[in-house]
């Protein structure tokens, strides 16, 4: 199940990354705002390949969440931003500098290294509302604390980190409510998944997600916010699976390789991010 859930997780990413890439290629060339520029992508092929890439996605990461913990599966989503430069990259028929193959490198190693360490399994999908409500009470009160610090006025980089931060939160409680509401359909079925409160949940907290992400990446320059969406998401995502559903991992000296491996990522992401002012963005 864990090699499914990784699997799936990879998947997810991939496709994620495809549709990303493909939709900022159709915007782009596009002329239009607002309603308009809607109907304007929706009879381009490239476009309909970006939106059917992101549904995969989604659907992969239910399957993924379904057969594996949250403290897996989140993390490695963080590959979404190699593949994402590597589908841009042929599509706006640049190379990928450099430093951007040793930032895949880095992330590729970090997330091997990490995981093979802290070797996170448990797989429950439910917890009960004792732990769902402080849970709830803390993701969003950080949320909201990140987006008042990050007020305009703030040095871009700071608003750019803060409200990617709080992104990550979103991310990673959007993933934690989708697991258990997946879980919900796949043991009850359709009826029971769309009276449960964490498939509504789940909804909105994405959109949050989805619009803190769009704003970190006006406010100030993606080498800031990457790293703090990126670490952010794992590190909550993480913990939520600690909290809510009873994962675990290993703990002692297995921690060192485990930070080891997050440095790696970090320093990759960083060099992933400087690469992406030379191919365009992708995200």
């Amino acid at each position: 199940m864990i090699e499914l859930a990784a699997l799936f997780a990879v998947a997810g990413a991939a496709s994620n990354a495809v549709g990303t890439a493909f939709q900022r290629k159709a915007a782009s060339t596009a002329d239009s705002s607002g309603l308009r520029l809607l109907a304007e992508l929706a009879r381009r092929p490239v476009w309909v390949i970006g939106m059917t890439g992101v549904i995969c996605s989604a659907l992969f990461q239910s399957l993924a969440l379904v057969n594996g913990p949250l403290a897996l599966v989140q993390p490695l989503f963080i590959l979404e931003l190699p593949f994402a430069l590597f589908v841009a990259s042929r599509l706006m028929r640049r190379r990928l500098p450099g430093p951007g193959w040793w930032g895949v490198v880095g992330v590729v190693a970090g997330l091997a290294l990490g995981l093979a360490c802290a070797a996170p399994h448990g797989a429950g999908d439910q917890a009960p509302m004792t732990h769902w409500i402080p849970v709830l009470v803390l993701c969003l009160g950080a949320m909201a604390a990140a987006v008042a610090l990050a007020r305009p006025g703030r040095p871009a980089t700071l608003r750019a980190a803060l409200l990617a931060a709080a992104a990550a939160i979103g991310n990673a409680l959007t993933a934690a409510l989708l697991k258990s509401a997946t879980g919900t359909f796949a043991d009850h079925g359709f009826t029971a998944f769309l009276t449960s409160w964490q498939t509504y949940g789940f909804a909105l907290a994405g959109l949050a997600g989805l619009l803190l992400l769009e704003n970190a990446l006006q406010a100030g320059p993606l080498i800031a916010s990457q790293p703090a969406l990126t670490i952010g998401d794992a590190t909550v995502s993480l913990t939520l699976g600690i909290i809510l559903f009873d994962e675990k991992i290993r703990s002692g000296w297995w921690l060192v390789p485990v930070l080891l491996g997050a440095l790696l990522i970090v320093a990759g992401v960083v060099l992933l991010s400087r690469a992406v002012q030379v191919i365009g963005p992708v995200r």
